[in-house]
């Protein structure tokens, strides 16, 4: 099959990409490689994909429309894998008009690439900041999600509406997927994840906010592609979706480990992995942030027969030997 993967050089989308492409699928890969952190890493992601034969990247930014248009127009692509945006949750306090760009504008774009060009199946990256204020845990897709906390939620609930109206619309496939808390090797720099091993090996202090009490239902990346991987193969090439109705058309699914994890305990693995300790400054909670994640994937589970394997310690190693690797 022909594939667009969105956010071809970011952290999932270079994994997408690879396995994509392994399997022996064609694939084009769109990113903007803007500077929110080092447009060197995402080209060090890129350099990992030249062996592929059958990968082509294009620098493009999902706002132009025109190109995006195009480029739809042109490819013919039967599935759409789309992972591009603007990232961050405390960022979007900073610069909200980066999300309302990429975020509401961008996705409308590929959702009308999509509707013009008999793309059978999209699959687009919503988040599990989206639950917001919600207090019941563990989080469920039938949760109501009207109470989010930063601009970043608030775009990617709207991505998920957006997708909705398109299924009802026009008949078309859409699948959005709520990661929680996505970490491994090549993962984006501003996340707690990297700047933890960071600042650790180098010897200078961390903030903790919360005080620690923070949770997070850590998902190591190889989990997260997996599920990526079934859900994309829901529909059959050969499918009648005109039969089909909007509920059936239109589906949410939490990506998450399912098992989350205080920050203390987080940074305690990475201790361990760098046997080195860390020194601490313990904060109050950052506005936009939530106090904890914790992903019900008994959809997941049921429905596409997946469940993630990887424990925390065993993700942190394997991110740390990463690190290790690339900057120690």
């Amino acid at each position: 099959m022909k594939y667009l993967i969105t956010g071809a050089a970011g952290f999932i989308g270079h994994y997408v990409v690879e396995r994509l492409s392994n399997d022996g699928h064609d694939v084009i890969g769109l990113d903007n490689l803007n500077d929110y952190y080092d447009p060197n890493l995402k080209l060090e992601r890129l350099k990992r994909l030249d062996y592929l034969n059958n990968f082509i990247f294009r620098k493009m930014d999902l706002c132009d429309r025109d190109n995006i248009a195009k480029l739809f127009e042109k490819e013919k692509f039967q599935r759409v894998i789309h992972l591009g945006a603007q990232a961050g949750v405390r960022y979007s306090i900073e610069n909200p008009m980066a999300y309302i760009d990429s975020n509401i504008v961008g996705f409308a774009n590929i959702l009308e690439g999509c509707r013009h060009n008999n793309v059978e199946h999209l699959v687009y990256a919503s988040s599990s900041s989206v639950y917001g204020a919600n207090r019941k845990v563990p989080f469920s897709e039938s949760d109501n999600v009207d109470s989010p906390l930063s601009l970043y939620a608030a775009t990617k609930k709207s991505n998920e509406l957006m997708a909705f109206t398109y299924s009802h619309l026009y008949n078309l496939r859409v699948t959005g997927l709520r990661f929680f808390t996505v970490y491994g090797p090549w993962g984006r720099p501003d996340m707690a994840p990297f700047l933890f091993a960071n600042a650790i090996a180098n010897g200078k202090a961390i903030n903790v906010y919360n005080n620690g009490q923070m949770q997070r239902d850590f998902t190591y990346i190889d989990d997260v592609v997996e599920g990526i991987f079934r859900i994309k193969d829901i529909v059959p090439s050969n499918e009648n979706l005109s039969d089909k109705t909007t509920s059936s058309l239109a589906q949410i699914y939490n990506i998450g480990n399912n098992q989350p994890a205080t920050l203390e305990k987080f940074i305690k693995c990475i201790e361990e992995s760098l046997n080195r300790k860390a020194v601490k400054n313990y904060m109050p909670m950052q506005d936009g942030d939530m106090v904890r994640t914790y992903a019900n994937i008994s959809r997941l589970e049921n429905e596409i027969g997946y469940k993630p394997t990887v424990g925390l310690m065993e993700g942190v190693s394997l991110f740390i030997d990463w690190y290790k690797k690339h900057y120690m």
